[in-house]
């Protein structure tokens, strides 16, 4: 079996959503305490990265024995035949080891000691791992029923930015849950693009999706509300945090100007390699625009004490 059957089904365009969330709460406590522990940063990036693979394994492997994904869809390993179900379950077990390991090692490094907060997070790991094996995988996937995007919220949002920054300090500012939430948002908005481009087939299959409930002309305006609300609460973050107005107005100008091109380009999209342009584009933005956030977090905090 060829090793690009594998990467295929890695959906690398995915990935830069996935490290947005831990890259950011690893600058932003650097950001607020000069201190920065350079293992907790690849491991999270490693956990991050493994969970994201195996979530779109598992996505792959579930759709298809559900009946979401059918022999049309050539862009998915299993539905086109390219990747045996016992070959899928033996990578979808190895990623769950992986993922294992890296986390449990991640929590050793950041904690230190197995306490209370210790076996908080890894069950909240565990948890993770679960979401991303039953989101579209097993007998009742929730993300059939329209949770996908209360899931990707939480555990793309507030686990990763809030868990990280944790990780990293010890402590949980407050104010650090804006950013969770609005990375929580902006991947919502990820997810949104793909059932967007799924809508009908969706549909007709019953798989029920934000966008099936709502409509097409609705999921569309959803996409600015998430995208928009995430800028507003990034801005809340830094206006907590004392930063220059010239810092807050380039920040809400930049990002809105690059979301108002995504959305003028998801309305433009009619078949499926646009949507997938769309997909790229969104999950690249996201990470950039929390590179340059946590770059003028970092440029523009005080000196610490």
């Amino acid at each position: 079996m060829s090793l690009k059957v594998y990467i295929q089904a890695a959906r690398l365009r995915t990935l830069p959503l996935a490290i947005a969330g831990t890259v950011t709460g690893n600058l932003l406590a650097y950001a607020e305490t000069g201190s920065f522990n350079a293992s907790v940063f690849t491991l999270t990036l490693l956990t991050a990265i493994a969970l994201q693979v195996l979530s779109n394994y598992a996505n792959d492997y579930g759709d298809f024995k559900n009946g979401a994904d059918t022999a049309e869809r050539t862009d998915r390993v299993m539905a086109s035949g390219q990747l045996s179900e016992t070959k899928m379950r033996r990578a979808i077990a190895i990623l769950i080891g992986i993922s294992l390991v890296s986390g449990i090692s991640l929590l050793l490094i950041g904690i230190s000691t197995i306490n209370a907060s210790f076996f908080i997070l890894l069950g909240m790991g565990i948890l993770g791992i679960m979401a991303a094996y039953f989101y579209t995988a097993g007998k009742r996937p929730y993300g059939y029923s329209g949770l996908g995007d209360l899931s990707v919220f939480i555990f793309f949002g507030f686990m990763a930015v809030v868990g990280t920054y944790f990780l990293q300090t010890q402590t949980i500012n407050s104010n650090i849950w804006w950013v969770g939430a609005a990375i929580g948002l902006l991947s919502v908005g990820v997810l949104n693009v793909n059932n967007i481009r799924d809508i009908e087939s969706d549909r007709s299959k019953n798989k029920i999706t934000i966008p099936v409930i709502i409509g097409y002309k609705k999921a569309l305006r959803y996409q600015l509300v998430l995208l928009y609300s995430a800028v507003l609460f990034l801005t809340v973050y830094s206006i907590y945090n004392i930063k220059p107005g010239i810092i807050l107005i380039s920040n809400y100008l930049i990002f809105s100007i690059l979301i108002y091109l995504h959305y003028e380009g998801l309305k433009r999209c009619e078949i499926r390699s646009d949507y997938n342009k769309q997909l790229k584009f969104l999950s690249l933005l996201i990470l950039g625009m929390m590179l340059y956030f946590c770059l003028s977090e970092i440029l523009f905090t005080p000196i610490w004490d």
